[in-house]
């Protein structure tokens, strides 16, 4: 009977994922244009295959950051410890926490009474995250949380009262159009209290041929990230999607600041998803990802849009990418 009862929720939980993820892609692929959520890019193989991508040379916005965690780490820790009070740090989309652990382990050695909450829609990555904390900094408390960032987000609420510092890093943020980054914010606003510090990554606007290659890489692991979405439907949903017949594009307009990624298909086709058959033209393509690049400007009327104020901005050496740290107005 106890065997049973552990294991239902956890059954229960897999098909409501399940359920999501296909009602999440028929939607997506029924729809003018047609697209497809990023957020499931991260199965076990999507995963490993962002790990490659941070460690090409093209791609720069995992060393920007980590130039700020590294370096300004002293820095990033004065601007979210107002007082000694303790406080729950709670990243959005943690991945790996390679960035962040610099933060823990400077919070660690100064002794400041919190505990980490990493959030993540890959219960692998998050797997990978523990153990490898867990070896680096056992005296660190750790409560990993997967799913979907607010209601995971709702779900640390609930869990304490004490303060709340959100990390939101990667450049993330420009995983969204302007408006939904707008609505996303404001969201967020709504949830916190006003001692909460939000702390969030922005990839700035720079040269750019510098920022298309950083997405259209020669050694084609960034089509491959793209492509692996179709292979994970046609496992998990049963579709039956020809990877071969479908080609990775990138583009980025500087004046908008929009990277964006799409999947071409490279004749007139039909994909079978469950008991949905979707028509493909030859070149129609599927919306992948938007990766938005931020100017300061941006930045303030974000913040100031969605209800926050800007304490204070954190750059890299290069000054292309900022952490900025929002207090929360109420």
């Amino acid at each position: 009977m106890s065997l049973q009862l552990t294991k239902e929720p956890k059954k229960r939980s897999e098909k409501n994922h399940s359920d999501h993820f296909l009602n999440d892609v028929l939607t997506g692929l029924q729809s003018n244009p047609k697209h497809l959520s990023s957020k499931y890019f991260y199965d076990k193989t999507g995963d490993e295959l962002f790990q490659k991508i941070m460690a090409m040379p093209e791609y720069y916005l995992t060393r920007c950051e980590l130039d700020i965690f590294k370096n300004k780490t002293s820095e990033l820790a004065e601007a979210i410890r107002s007082d000694e009070q303790p406080f729950d740090l709670i990243e959005l989309g943690a991945g790996d926490a390679m960035k962040s652990t610099y933060l823990l382990k400077y919070l660690s050695e100064k002794r400041a009474d919190f505990t980490y909450m990493p959030i993540d829609i890959s219960g692998n990555i998050l797997s990978v995250l523990e153990n490898n904390l867990k070896d680096k900094l056992p005296e660190i408390n750790i409560k990993t949380l997967e799913g979907e960032y607010f209601q995971m987000l709702k779900k640390a609420m609930k869990l304490s009262s004490r303060r709340k510092v959100i990390l939101f890093l990667g450049g993330n943020i420009g995983n969204m159009t302007s408006k939904e980054a707008e609505k996303f914010c404001t969201s967020l606003h709504q949830l916190l209290n006003s001692e909460d510090i939000v702390l969030i990554g922005f990839d700035l606007k720079k040269n750019p041929f510098t920022v298309l290659n950083a997405y259209s890489d020669k050694s084609g692991i960034t089509a491959e990230f793209n492509l692996n979405l179709l292979t994970r439907i046609n496992r998990e949903l049963g579709g039956n999607f020809d990877i071969e017949q479908f080609e990775h594009y990138e583009s980025y307009d500087p004046i908008t600041g929009a990277c964006r990624s799409f999947l071409i298909s490279l004749k007139n086709q039909q994909v079978k998803i469950e008991e949905e058959t979707i028509d493909f033209a030859e070149n129609e393509v599927i919306d992948m990802e938007v990766s938005q690049k931020f100017s300061k400007s941006d930045i303030e009327y974000l913040a100031e849009k969605s209800g926050f104020s800007i304490s204070r901005n954190i750059s890299d050496s290069k000054e292309w990418f900022i952490d900025s740290i929002w207090k929360v107005n109420k």
